[in-house]
Parts: C-alpha cells; sequence; structure tokens
C-alpha cells in the first residue's frame, strides 16, 4: 500500500488539510510549508488517489480523449501522435480514457460525473450528435482535426488543403502532368481537404483533371496497393502517384515493384501525415507532415486552461503543414 496524506501530515508535523492543500497547490498556504509538503511527498513517491480526491472536490479526474474510430481508418500512427500530444500536457493530473465515438450505443454515461473533459479528434460529420451531446452537458470541450459550428468551442486544426497543394506543387516542379490520386477513407473530412488541395494545384496550373486518376481508398496500405494496380492498368499510366496517406503510398509503392517497374525512376509517390516510417522504407518517402502532435498539444493545454478556471473563448487555432523531401519523387 502506497503512502497517504496522513503519513505525510505526520512527517511534515502539519494538519492532512494543509498536506491536501500543498499538493493542490493551494493558495491558501505559505510557500514554505508549500515547499517542505512537497519535498516529503517527492522523497516517498506519493501517488495521488484520484478516487478519494474525486470525492472531496466532487471531480472524476478523467480526461475523455475521442476519435471518430479506433478500428476503421484511423491509422496507427495517427492515433499513437494524438495520445502522446495530449499525454505529455496532462502527465499525472488526469485519467486519460481513450474510446471511439463509434462504440457508443448512446450517450447517456457522458456526463460531469464521469468526465472533467472532452477532447475530440474528429474525423467526419457523423460526429456532430456527440459533439452537440456533450456541449449540451457542459462539458468543457476540444475538437481537434475538425471545424465545427460552435461558436463557443476551441477547434484546433491543421492546414491540410495547403499541405496537399504543396505536394502537388512540388509534383508539377518536378516536370510531371499526369498525376493521379489515391483517395483516404469516404466520410473524413481529412479526404476531402486534401483532394481540394489536389484540385487546386491542378487548376492553378492548367493541368487536366482525369476522372480515371482518382481512386478510392481507406487509408489503409492494402487499398493503397489495390488503388495503385488500378492505375498500373490504365492505357496511360500516371507518372507520379499523390497518396493520401503514408499507409496507402506503402502499398503503392509495393504495387509499383511488384509490376516490374520502380519508384521514382518510373513513377514518383508522395504521401502525406509523415509517419515514423517514411524515413526507413525503400526509397525513403516523400510526405507532408501532418503535426498531429503538436495540434493535440495545444487541444489539451487549452483544455487544461478550462479546467483551471481560465476563460477560453471559441476560436480556430490552424497549425500549419510542411512538405518532407526524401526520395519517392524525381522528373518523370
Amino acid at each position: 500500500m502506497g503512502i497517504t496524506i496522513k503519513e505525510i501530515a505526520k512527517m511534515a508535523k502539519v494538519s492532512h488539510t494543509t498536506v491536501s492543500r500543498a499538493l493542490n497547490d493551494s493558495p491558501f498556504i505559505n510557500q514554505e510549508t508549500k515547499d517542505r509538503i512537497l519535498e516529503i511527498a517527492k522523497r516517498l513517491n506519493y501517488v495521488p488517489n484520484f478516487n478519494a480526491k474525486s470525492l472531496v472536490l466532487q471531480k472524476s479526474h478523467n480526461i475523455g480523449l475521442f476519435f471518430s474510430t479506433i478500428s476503421k481508418g484511423t491509422s496507427s500512427t495517427f492515433f499513437h501522435e494524438t495520445i502522446i500530444g495530449v499525454n505529455n500536457v496532462i502527465k499525472n493530473k488526469y485519467n486519460l480514457l481513450v474510446q471511439g465515438i463509434d462504440d457508443y450505443s448512446d450517450y447517456s454515461s457522458l456526463d460531469n460525473s464521469r468526465f472533467d473533459g472532452i477532447i475530440i479528434m474528429s474525423q467526419m460529420d457523423r460526429d456532430n450528435a456527440f459533439i452537440y451531446k456533450v456541449a449540451e452537458k457542459s462539458i468543457p470541450l476540444v475538437i481537434l482535426n475538425r471545424e465545427s459550428n460552435l461558436d463557443s468551442v476551441v477547434n484546433i486544426l491543421a492546414a491540410e488543403k495547403a499541405g496537399a497543394y504543396s505536394a502537388l506543387k512540388y509534383l508539377v516542379q518536378n516536370g510531371h502532368k499526369d498525376i493521379a490520386i489515391l483517395e483516404g477513407k469516404e466520410g473524413f473530412i481529412s479526404t476531402v481537404n486534401r483532394k481540394d488541395g489536389y484540385f487546386q494545384a491542378l487548376i492553378e496550373n492548367k493541368i487536366e483533371i482525369r476522372p480515371e486518376y482518382m481512386v478510392g481508398g481507406n487509408y489503409d496500405i492494402e487499398s493503397g496497393y489495390q488503388g495503385m494496380k488500378k492505375l498500373l492498368n490504365l492505357p496511360n499510366v500516371p507518372t507520379a502517384v499523390f497518396c493520401s496517406n503514408d499507409n496507402m503510398a506503402v502499398g503503392a509503392v509495393k504495387a509499383v515493384h511488384e509490376s516490374g517497374l520502380k519508384v521514382p525512376e518510373n513513377i514518383s509517390i508522395i504521401g502525406f501525415d509523415n509517419s515514423e516510417f517514411c524515413k526507413y522504407v525503400t526509397p525513403a518517402l516523400t510526405t507532408v507532415k501532418k503535426p498531429i502532435r503538436e495540434m493535440s498539444t495545444e487541444g489539451a493545454q487549452r483544455l487544461m486552461d478550462m479546467l483551471e478556471g481560465h476563460a477560453i473563448k471559441g476560436e480556430r487555432i490552424y497549425i500549419p503543414t510542411e512538405l518532407i523531401i526524401r526520395e519517392s519523387v524525381t522528373c518523370p
């Protein structure tokens, strides 16, 4: 059994109420006493009892991190980077509960007794019912990745359309005109934003938009592989392919190599997200960095500010993407 507040109080020769206030950074005790208590707690590796603390403060000490879906279209890198970004901020202040919105059959368990605050990594419009229910319950809320129409909510977004545009512009600068796209999961806002960037770059550079060059995908390796095989069977095979995420790009590279062609000598391939594996595949993958961890960190910090009583106005914060140039693109 771990050390208790009463034992710390006995060693510090103060009341257990004073210890509790010191551990909660209360302004009602002097700094010298607070420092002495914190030093004892640190030396004894004191771990807060969130259950007992919750009863006293009428707080759950839980932060909910919700994804649109965990198993269908959310890549492991996206999932991992989001959790790291949030956890880096909340650390041991709160318990982090990670769930998928699509796993909820009803929203009756959404209330302040279970969640002190909620962060939603929203990937599709279908999340709106869940978002409105959280707002209706007056649970402090931050939305990542997608803009909501609730003026009171903080939205942290990546400039994905601009990122896709920069990828296409780079392909055009390298002399490509026959450029295809392997699209992401249908219904995901990122799929729409990245396709919009693709369209914008082609239109601005007066490059023909060909329906046969637009192939649906699912944000996984298999759909990238199958989508690339469709493109390879066209009479006029594209010289470059923009893949809507890095997983699909890996599948596309495999399909190209199996056909007897090479990347980038015969077909240039570019991805999106800058997953950790991009620099280790062959050839190393040129991609667009989506700042998932930065978005998640910023969102978690905004939520912490709310929970500490700071007045936060609803706003939309855009975090820029970055083109990461490696080895998978060359001139046709």
